[in-house]
């Protein structure tokens, strides 16, 4: 019914949180010898740019949830937009809200919480190898 409207208020959140640290961020240059002994500049990747992944991921999930639910009739586009209350359903809509729209919300977190775990593995492990070649 308005599932969406949680992951949807996350990426809003979210969105505001992006741009606040990305004017308060300065960029990170680390200076790395490559396998043939040339030293590379290589920007490590910022914070506010894999908050932006996460913005990514509940934006386009919010958009095709609202898709769906305009599909089905349960969004339209006079007041008050949602046909549950229209209907006198806002105990179910706000129930629907509460265990779906929160639980699809902590997914989309935890699957970005993931994605930052690999990301600094491997950022690590690039960080290592240049520092091992320096060495030989």
């Amino acid at each position: 019914m308005a599932c969406f409207i949680v992951p949807g208020t996350e990426a809003i959140v979210t969105t505001i949180a992006t741009k606040i640290i990305k004017s308060k961020e300065k960029e990170e240059v680390l200076h790395i010898t490559n396998h043939e002994g040339a030293i590379e500049e290589v920007t490590k990747v910022s914070f506010s740019t894999k908050l932006g992944w996460l913005n990514k991921m509940l934006w386009g999930g919010s958009a095709l949830l609202a898709f769906e639910h305009v599909w089905h009739g349960e969004v339209v586009p006079f007041s008050p937009f949602l046909t549950a209350i229209e209907n006198g359903e806002t105990a179910e809509m706000l129930a629907e809200m509460g265990s779906a729209g929160v639980m699809m919300a902590v997914l989309v977190t935890t699957v970005w919480a993931g994605m930052l775990v690999v990301s600094s593995v491997i950022e690590k492990r690039a960080i290592n190898e240049a520092k091992s070649v320096e060495e030989i």
